[in-house]
């Protein structure tokens, strides 16, 4: 099997081992697309890149897979909207989705599992998944198959979200996000805006891998003192000490910000729908604010009740 990576981080560097220690003949696309060329029988294409970069992996892919498309596209990204570019661009048929759980560190060669999840997997178009679900079984994840790809994807944006744009805005990691009442209720809010525009576009919640996101939800719709102090648990004991990936991109001095495709794509979603999802809209533009311009970072680190004035305003107060 021919595998094409895009996206040599982490999550393309980790999956891309674990095929390769299985058989799998394994090639990591360039960066620069004048240095990418055509690559012959390819299997299986992945995509790993970050939600902003998906139209650069659609030129990097139709460059190197060329006009005939015989290979299967695996989208492994954070966000949702990326399936769509990529059906939009080769056929909703040559698409599946996938959501990785497992945490993965990366130390610039090597990446590695570090803790349990799995791999669900669901097809876009009406293309077969189960090649995929046997040839990832067969290199060692815990994998999954889902009927409805959104889904997956919206399941996985709500444990995306969690401890992340409000960290990074902040700052701050989740242990010492937890122990600030104010700043986790903004947490405990934004998702909740997420579940109410999930529920409104009529997808229904599914487990994911070593994530029961059905009883998140569950937790989500308990008065607010215990909602936090549930939620506060999870955070703290699953992801307290590692910076969450907002905040490690904004630390690294990157110049985009996936909350576009996370709490973002609540607040796109929402407006359509007619959901109000102003807490959302405050953590995106303010992170966005902030990746723009750098210095205003000063005015929100470790300052939650700067953050907490901007909701208010932005509320009138009633959140």
């Amino acid at each position: 099997m021919r595998v094409y990576v895009v996206g040599a981080g982490a999550v393309g560097r980790y999956l891309g081992d674990l095929l390769s220690g299985h058989g799998g003949e394994v090639l990591y696309a360039p960066r620069a697309i004048e240095e990418v060329t055509l690559v012959e029988n390819v299997d299986l294409a992945l995509v790993a890149v970050k939600a902003f970069d998906t139209p650069s992996a659609v030129a990097t892919l139709r460059r190197a897979l060329g006009a005939t498309l015989a290979a299967t596209i695996l989208s492994v990204q954070n966000g949702v909207g990326n399936e769509e570019q990529l059906a939009q661009a080769f056929g909703a048929d040559a698409v599946a989705a996938g959501a990785l759980t497992v945490p993965v560190q990366f130390d610039g060669e090597r990446a590695h599992a570090a803790g349990g999840g799995g791999l669900g997997i669901a097809p876009v178009g009406g293309g077969s998944i189960n090649w995929l679900l046997a040839t990832f079984g067969a290199a060692g994840l815990q994998v999954r198959s889902y009927a409805d790809y959104r889904a997956l994807k919206w399941s996985k944006l709500l444990i995306n979200m969690m401890a992340n744009a409000t960290c990074a805005i902040l700052d701050s990691l989740p242990a010492n996000l937890v122990k600030h009442p104010g700043a986790f209720r903004v947490e405990v809010h934004a998702l909740r805006e997420a579940l109410r525009v999930i529920r409104r576009q009529g997808i229904a919640l599914t487990d994911l891998p070593c994530y029961p996101v059905r009883t998140l939800a569950a937790v989500l719709r308990l008065p607010s003192a215990a909602a936090r102090l549930l939620l506060a648990s999870r955070v703290a004991g699953a992801r307290g000490e590692k910076p969450p990936s907002l905040l490690a991109d904004l630390r690294a001095g990157r110049q985009r910000s996936e909350v576009t495709a996370l709490n973002g794509a609540v607040v796109r979603a929402g407006r359509t729908l007619g959901v109000p999802t102003p807490v959302n809209a405050v953590l995106t533009d303010t992170l966005e604010d902030i990746v723009r311009t750098h210095a205003l970072w000063a005015k929100y680190r470790e300052r939650p009740d700067a953050l907490i004035a901007r909701v208010d305003e932005a509320t009138g107060g009633r959140w």
